[in-house]
């Protein structure tokens, strides 16, 4: 299961056991548009200075996720994309208040994947990469216009294949 499987379970998981009441019409869309916002966020904060670490202390649970800048993020992608163009009102507020609850079960998915006994940028990167695809190309697709579906069929490699390997090489050489 890759990262983007992930959000997407969390997401459907807290919104299926709440009150909140979504139009049938109107679900798939706001599924999508939380998942999107939060792949969106973690790809804008693995290009800004620091946002690795930012993103390395929240999936391994030293930042918390209702304080992080990467929750923020996720909270004014998902206002600004979705809930002012479908004006759910109350239901929106507490969708947006889901995402600090759904960030935080995103918590411990960084493990030791490269074999070298600690968890540092190279991990982040490979648990970003995904096991099937490109988790980055797949999040820069959404946020540059391609939404969640195309996101659930990524190609494997691609741009975040070659965005993860720029990363690694200019943040310390691993790849």
């Amino acid at each position: 299961m890759n990262l983007s499987d992930i959000i997407l379970q969390q997401v459907t998981k807290n919104v299926a056991n709440s009150n909140i009441q979504i139009p049938q019409n109107l679900q798939q869309q706001v599924l999508g548009g939380l998942s999107d916002s939060i792949l969106g966020s973690l790809a804008k904060t693995a290009t800004v200075p620091g946002g690795l670490d930012q993103i390395k202390n929240l999936l391994t649970g030293k930042a918390d996720a209702a304080t992080s800048p990467v929750t923020a993020l996720a909270g004014n992608i998902f206002n600004s994309n979705v809930l002012s163009k479908l004006k759910l009102g109350a239901a929106g507020a507490a969708l947006l208040a889901f995402i600090p609850k759904i960030m935080g079960g995103l918590k411990n998915i960084i493990k030791d994947q490269d074999g070298d006994g600690d968890v540092d940028l190279n991990d982040v990167l490979l648990t970003l990469k995904g096991g099937s695809g490109s988790i980055l190309g797949s999040v820069l697709g959404g946020v540059l216009g391609g939404g969640a579906a195309k996101q659930q069929k990524a190609s494997t490699g691609g741009l975040g294949s070659i965005l993860g390997g720029a990363l690694g090489s200019i943040l310390g050489g691993k790849k």
